[in-house]
């Protein structure tokens, strides 16, 4: 009988000189326990190398599959001619296939088992000068290594963790830039107080203050360059007629310091929101096409990450951002939020008020759908998220063509809402909505009881 033993470093064909020592696991443990006598049961027939890691990673992929690929078939075609003899593999499956395509006979019982087991443990005797155990080792770290990327389908191109990080930094930015140019504003209006007036933007205030520098220079700075020529006539005249104080040069170039902060971390804002932009395109491109890259990378950073965002419902992804709200709302037995961070998706933007729950609750089930997609599937580009934005795109549509009343539908519930004013009483009778109101309806059932039971009292104790 031969056997067949997977290393990392190759195939390994073992040939067991007495069969009847293996009859039973008992007898393949009394075999094993005495390492001397080892060379003498069993001896290795041949040895097939892996050439690199990728072959070995194709070759474990296969064995995990229970395939036979094509170099353990020539490997066994080459080593077991006579086909008479038997084989003992590990996996059932995979001793199916090499019968079915080699004609071999294949055994994997409780015995095969332990001797598989008897070999592992002492692998690098029966292996010899074939490789060392140092060797060896190095080998089954590298392949242990491959193989876990190959089974998790990971790619050192989707890392979400770069997405997570650039979502959180770009939020800080945008709460530090708001500081800073309330700041800016606030300092430099003591001088030009007018000047936030004229530009609301905060991109052209701070250039306008770099270009300006003293307020006594607004007819001689080249304002054209940074203002189109209206505002630049604004500003001039602005200039002219303001009341704002007197500053120095040390003032000044505080200020102008702090302006040019302001106009570096703007600059950077721009290029971290592209490089977010072009990772959500690569790494989540359906979630993306349908939510958005800044909010599509919000949910997956407050889900920690694109897995965790796929293994949550689309009850959860709906009110991702609004925990404290919901909880608070099932505390005090209110009703819950309808969204969280999707309520700043475009599509909930785009739908009427009443029926923005609506839409939440239909996109809140495409992200999910889509966020599977993206963290296990294969493909690059969006293929689900283009079907699911025509989807919800034409639900808004339905709901849009409802409020304002032109479809059928719109009608019929029309309909329907004037005949429920039209309500029955307990004999059948139909009541009409003009009736006055029952001021008997606000006591409680509890005191009407109480008043129904003094009622009978008296009456018993009247008579």
């Amino acid at each position: 009988m031969f056997v067949l033993f997977e290393t990392a470093a190759g195939y390994a064909l073992f040939n067991v000189l007495d069969e009847g020592k293996i009859t039973d696991v008992k007898s393949v443990d009394e075999m094993f326990a005495n390492s001397s006598k080892l060379s003498k049961n069993i001896k290795l027939k041949s040895f097939e190398n892996f050439k690199d890691t990728n072959e070995a990673l194709v070759a474990a992929t296969a064995i995990v599959e229970s395939k036979l690929d094509k170099k353990l078939k020539k490997f066994l075609k080459k080593q077991l001619a006579d086909k008479e003899s038997k084989l003992a593999v590990c996996d059932k499956n995979l001793g199916a296939a090499i019968k079915s395509k080699l004609g071999i006979q294949c055994v994997c019982d409780d015995s095969v088992v332990a001797l598989m087991r008897g070999i592992r443990n002492n692998l690098t005797q029966l292996l010899g000068d074939v490789t060392t155990e140092k060797d060896l080792q190095s080998m089954s770290l590298g392949l242990s290594h491959s193989l876990s990327r190959y089974k998790l389908k990971f790619s050192p191109d989707k890392i979400d963790t770069m997405i997570v990080q650039a979502i959180s930094l770009l939020d800080d930015i945008d709460k530090e830039l708001n500081i800073y140019v309330m700041r800016v504003k606030e300092w430099y209006g003591w001088h030009f107080p007018e000047l936030s007036k004229v530009l609301r933007d905060n991109s052209a205030y701070i250039k306008t203050v770099l270009c300006l520098q003293n307020r006594n220079n607004a007819q001689k700075a080249p304002l054209t360059d940074v203002l189109p020529e209206d505002l630049a006539k604004e500003v001039r005249e602005a200039a002219i007629v303001s009341m704002g104080t007197e500053i120095s040069e040390d003032d000044m170039l505080h200020i102008s310091k702090l302006a040019e902060e302001v106009e570096s971390i703007t600059t950077y804002r721009g290029a971290l929101f592209d490089y977010l932009k072009n990772r959500m395109q690569a790494i989540a491109p359906n979630l993306t096409h349908l939510a958005g890259e800044l909010v599509g990378a919000r949910l997956m950073a407050r889900a920690g990450s694109l897995m965790n965002l796929a293994k949550h419902p689309a009850s959860t992804v709906q009110i991702l951002g609004a925990e404290k709200a919901f909880f608070r709302a099932l505390k005090s037995r209110h009703n819950t939020p309808k969204y969280g961070l999707l309520y700043h998706a475009s599509l909930i933007g785009q739908a009427p008020p009443k029926y923005k729950g609506k839409i939440a609750r239909v996109l809140a089930a495409k992200c999910a759908i889509s966020a599977r997609v993206d963290a296990m599937g294969e493909k690059e580009q969006a293929t689900i998220g283009l079907d699911s934005r025509e989807a919800v795109e034409k639900r808004l549509r339905e709901l849009e063509k409802y409020s304002t009343g032109s479809s059928s539908a719109f009608t019929k519930g029309q309909k329907q809402n004037e005949q429920t004013h039209r309500s029955k009483d307990n004999r059948g009778k139909v009541k009409n909505s003009s009736n006055k109101y029952d001021e008997s309806a606000d006591v409680s059932t509890v005191k009407r009881k109480r008043d129904e039971d003094d009622r009978s009292s008296f009456k018993k104790n009247k008579y």
